[in-house]
């Protein structure tokens, strides 16, 4: 009999239920239980003490990061992938004050990056998966931020990963499996299925990214498409085409997470030219499927701050969360003005409210110098 593929890193237990709502917790991208063998495991990783943690590398979180490090706040960025946010994949942006029409999301995106690095913010491209807070009158940096890489420690937290979250139904089987071999984080998993085969489900540069980490692992990597990729559509597609042990699946739709009591047994497909479906044998499925990105992406946060019932992470106006030292800003807060300036603005009015949190002020401090 097959050992269960449980991650500690990743465990979706029964008793999740006692702590994120059905609605949620089938569409969860990231862990939210939480055992001693975790714990344990992540107390043993890297960890960074700062001023400021930021949770998202898009315009809000980039902004924020530039008012706290010129603030001589140190401060900490970690973005799972600067690709796939919603001013990233924008290929023109009009309507921001003082850029070129011709300008690219991503290019924008990236000189916003630059600034707050030169001013001294350090940047992590990381997944986060959960949040703490730990309570005590004598304990500065309460705020601690969990990735597979290392642990951050921050003295506040900022919220900033945007509404790009997938609204779409999970597939059968994948909410079942969540944990058990569904997974939706190669960094986070990948070294659990060394030589094993694994399936990677999706087209977006999500999906390629991750499917090219597992090839470092994994025996084989179905990469199952709803389209054929050719090689001249990117560096992306040519690089993982080229992997001797990706087996590319096209015209192919996913229909269903397989297992048993032990875990992810197979992928049931159907191709385009069959008339039946199929099952692909493998032990962990990572599925990247679009059919949304309007959902603000907070499953991390657990029930740590309180939302809105839209969804949306709750505030003040000084961008601060019913938790003391906690900040949300841009899309994660679920308003209808979902737009790059407005995103920038909720970041800047985070970190001046940080600034005047960490260092006691009754009033902000502004930001410029008259000469």
């Amino acid at each position: 009999m097959r050992t269960a593929r449980i991650c500690p890193v990743f465990i979706i237990a029964t008793i999740a239920s006692a702590f994120v709502p059905d609605v949620v917790r089938t569409h969860l991208r990231v862990p939210t239980i939480r055992s001693d063998s975790a714990r344990s495991m992540m107390e043993e990783m890297e960890t960074i003490e700062c001023d400021v943690a930021i949770v998202g590398g898009g315009p809000a979180g980039c902004t924020c990061a530039l008012y706290t490090s010129r603030a001589d706040l140190k401060t900490v960025i970690l973005d799972k992938n600067p690709a796939v946010g919603a001013l990233a994949i924008t290929s023109h942006i009009a309507n921001y004050p003082g850029v070129d029409r011709s300008m690219t999301g991503e290019e924008l995106l990236n000189q916003m990056r630059k600034q707050a690095e030169d001013y001294g913010t350090e940047y992590r491209r990381s997944q986060v998966f959960m949040i703490d807070i730990e309570e005590g009158d004598n304990l500065s940096y309460n705020k601690i931020v969990y990735t597979p890489e290392a642990t951050i420690k921050a003295r506040s937290l900022v919220l900033a990963t945007g509404a790009m979250g997938r609204i779409s139904p999970p597939f059968p089987g994948e909410d079942t499996y969540l944990g058990q071999g569904v997974s939706y984080c190669a960094t986070c998993d990948g070294a659990f299925y060394r030589d094993s085969e694994v399936a990677v489900f999706g087209m977006n540069v999500e999906a390629m990214e991750e499917a090219m980490y597992l090839t470092k692992f994994a025996s084989t990597v179905h990469w199952v498409t709803p389209s054929a990729p050719r090689p001249d559509e990117g560096q992306h597609v040519s690089d993982l085409l080229s992997k001797p042990n990706v087996k590319q699946w096209p015209f192919t739709r996913l229909m269903s997470v397989e297992g048993d009591v032990s875990g992810v047994t197979g992928i049931q497909v159907k191709q385009r030219d069959e008339d039946e479906p199929f099952i692909i044998p493998v032990e962990g499925a990572f599925i990247y499927a679009s059919g949304g990105g309007s959902k603000p992406i907070t499953d991390f946060i657990q029930n740590k701050v309180e939302f809105k019932e839209d969804g949306g992470v709750m505030v003040n106006e000084d961008m601060e969360t019913s938790e003391k030292g906690v900040y949300a800003i841009g899309d994660i807060r679920n308003t209808s003005f979902k737009q790059v300036v407005v995103a920038a603005a909720d970041g800047c009015i985070a970190a001046m409210s940080i600034d005047k949190y960490l260092r006691g002020r009754k009033t902000v401090k502004v930001d410029w110098v008259h000469k």
